[in-house]
């Protein structure tokens, strides 16, 4: 992480964004890492009310693929679910619609940011200790 952080800094750049919500522990952390790199951490959804983030990122286009779970906190069927209005109407009441509990991790595949999509499929699924694993494949239709 040193090593782009330095290459980010010789190549011009002086900030970097994080899509972190709620953890201030993992804000800190970030923050600690990034202290005397040359580059500047933002949070630009720090504390942004998640279910109309939610809403309004598919509104504007994220195409996203639940990619990892916590069979603790959803039912193993939501890994490799398309992040979409349907996957936000079937979360349970206690489920952060962003995953910021620790409920889901996404691959984001496109989106307005993206100057074409990344075509993927869903390939295999796999427990490991709770957390289910849905791969993501290259190929497909994005």
């Amino acid at each position: 992480m040193a090593d782009a952080c330095r290459r980010a800094v010789a190549e011009g750049f002086d900030t970097i964004a994080f899509g972190d919500l709620f953890l201030t522990d993992v804000r800190q952390y970030r923050e600690r890492q990034l202290s005397g790199s040359g580059l500047t951490p933002i949070f630009p959804l720090w504390q942004m009310p998640t279910r109309p983030l939610a809403r309004e990122m598919i509104a504007n286009g994220l195409r996203a693929r639940l990619s990892c779970i916590d069979s603790k906190k959803l039912d193993a069927s939501f890994a490799g679910r398309d992040f979409d209005h349907q996957l936000l109407a079937d979360l349970p009441a206690d489920a952060d619609p962003c995953g910021e509990n620790g409920e889901f991790h996404s691959f984001v595949y496109d989106g307005p940011m993206f100057r074409a999509p990344i075509a993927v499929e869903v390939g295999e699924v796999r427990d490991i200790g709770g957390f289910v694993y849905r791969d993501l494949l290259a190929g497909g239709t994005a």
